[in-house]
């Protein structure tokens, strides 16, 4: 059998969640990626040095510069045939193209899986993490988005698989990028930092998230928010981690103000170590937490801050 991995990438080098794509696409036998976009040359090189990736498929055309849905999936269309499975990390972009994928093959999309059982079975999330389902597909091709806290990195060293151009498909033609308005930050991104410190309604203010990013920035993490701090306007909306934001499972986790509703945790409670801050001693978060402190978090950061 062999899989086709769509990799995310920003022309010069490949996002994390492409190496646990990798991982889950071992499963399958050989693994082919597939690297879209204009001048990516550094994207596909990078590629290649991936532990188990057999052949790097480079298509270089301005239609795949921003990843358009349309011309992407078209792309993925015009190569399926010659694959068994075709996955992509369950990011924004994945999730956006990969059904048109599977609606023009005519199969079930597999979402969202956490575990491969075997070639036809697979594992995934539902009810907001609250059960695991086992999901098994009778379909000849699998088309599959993958998250990738569930699976590990794929090594960036010790491949050495051959670069092949690939022809760009037809122009779909169905839209066209305008523009992007994108927050810019020298912290890093939420989905791949080692280290997140979130807060929650308790912050009670945008401005206090101060103490949020005094304490992020000590310790070189990322910084996130829950929905409540999300929808009261206290932060942007890419700050948001949970079931309707981002998905992590950073080595730390750092949760202050958080309560830890159901929704937000289906979003970080693979973290590896989970420490909580809450003056409300039967705040839910507790029971997840590795570390817990009842502590008004107005002093407590603070503190922390300056004893780092």
């Amino acid at each position: 059998m062999t899989a086709l991995v769509i990799a995310e990438h920003d022309q010069s080098g490949l996002k994390d969640a492409t190496l646990s794509t990798v991982t889950a696409a071992k499963h399958f036998g050989d693994v082919h990626l597939l690297v879209a976009g204009e001048n990516a040359s550094a994207a596909a090189e990078a590629a290649a040095k991936i532990d188990g990736v057999g052949k790097v498929l480079h298509a270089d055309d301005a239609l795949y510069a921003h990843s358009l849905a349309e011309e992407l999936a078209a792309l993925v269309i015009s190569l399926a045939d010659d694959y068994d499975a075709i996955l992509a990390p369950a990011t924004t972009t994945g999730k956006n193209f990969l059904p048109r994928v599977a609606a023009a093959l005519d199969v079930a999309q597999i979402s969202d899986i956490i575990e491969v059982v075997d070639a036809n079975t697979f594992k995934r999330p539902i009810y907001a993490g609250n059960a695991i389902a086992t999901v098994q597909s009778s379909d000849s091709r699998k088309v599959i988005t993958v998250r990738a806290t569930g699976f590990d990195k794929a090594a960036t060293e010790g491949g050495s698989a051959a670069v092949e151009s690939v022809t760009a498909a037809e122009k779909a033609g169905k839209s066209e990028y305008v523009g992007a308005e994108l927050s810019e930050s020298d912290r890093p991104e939420l989905t791949s930092a080692n280290i997140i410190v979130s807060g929650g309604r308790g912050m009670g203010s945008g401005e206090n998230f101060a103490l949020i990013e005094a304490v992020a920035d000590k310790l070189g993490a990322a910084v996130g928010a829950s929905r409540a701090a999300v929808d009261a306007g206290f932060v942007p909306n890419d700050y948001q981690v949970g079931q309707t934001g981002k998905i992590v499972a950073p080595e730390l986790y750092i949760a202050v103000g958080i309560s830890g509703a159901i929704q937000h945790l289906a979003g970080m409670k693979d973290s590896k170590v989970i420490v909580a801050i809450n003056k409300d001693e039967e705040a839910p978060i507790f029971q997840v937490a590795d570390y817990g402190l009842v502590a008004d978090l107005f002093q407590a950061l603070p503190e922390l801050e300056q004893s780092l």
